[in-house]
């Protein structure tokens, strides 16, 4: 894979664990394995959260963003992983801010670099584009774990 600079939705379900509703990640556009991601999630109005976040003003939960990031940052750290019983874990979230709000219709490009590598622990510096704006920006702290079976 690490010749490949996109990756579509079938990979990405193959490389990740989640499924539809938390599936936060369409596509990745721009790949340098173990050093940069640029992926794409499209925000449509007929996602569950809006319907209570909020009614009659839609906006992208936070905690959602930051999500679509960590999904992101995984598929950057399993881009040349081989073992298949592996989960990928928040371990700390640091600096993370909010600077505009997302919304239907919007395209979500979330960017990640890593920042460090030690011991099956990474480090990512993570940001989320709508258009030209940041919206939101974070330090990323996570980790890959064998299953339990």
């Amino acid at each position: 894979m690490a010749n490949e600079f996109q990756i579509d939705i079938n990979k990405i379900l193959k490389l990740l664990p989640h499924r539809y509703p938390i599936l936060l990640v369409d596509r990745v556009l721009e790949l340098d394995p173990r050093v940069r991601i640029k992926a794409l999630k499209n925000v449509s109005a007929n996602e569950p959260y809006f319907q209570g976040h909020f009614p009659d003003y839609p906006v992208m939960p936070g905690v959602l963003i930051l999500e679509s990031l960590a999904q992101a940052s995984a598929l950057l750290a399993f881009s040349e992983q081989t073992e298949d019983d592996s989960l990928y874990f928040f371990a700390g979230i640091d600096n993370a801010r909010f600077k505009k709000v997302v919304t239907p219709g919007d395209q979500l490009i979330l960017n990640a670099e890593v920042d460090r590598y030690k011991s099956g622990i990474w480090k990512f510096k993570a940001f989320a584009t709508v258009g030209n704006d940041i919206v939101c920006q974070a330090d990323l702290l996570c980790a890959i774990r064998k299953r339990e079976e």
